[in-house]
């Protein structure tokens, strides 16, 4: 069950509040004992690829097509 505060604790504390919770964590807001609001932690925003981020960090020293004989079998 998700920790409930009334609005007056949530307006004065709001900073600590959200310091303690972990992300995905609630917390119910009341107001004249009745839920009026709730307060979830976002978890942390997941870093998004970029395309052509490691351009120019593989050097291909030289063409083998060696190796792929042993894979000629599963090749069309």
């Amino acid at each position: 069950m998700p920790e409930t505060v009334t609005l007056q604790e949530a307006q004065a504390h709001l900073a600590e509040l959200i310091a303690k919770r972990a992300p995905g964590e609630e917390l119910i807001i009341t107001h004249e004992e009745k839920p009026v609001a709730e307060l979830r932690i976002l978890p942390p925003e997941q870093p998004q690829p970029r395309f052509g981020n490691c351009r120019g960090k593989l050097v291909i020293l030289a063409e083998d097509d060696d190796h792929l004989k042993d894979f000629a079998d599963y090749m069309p």
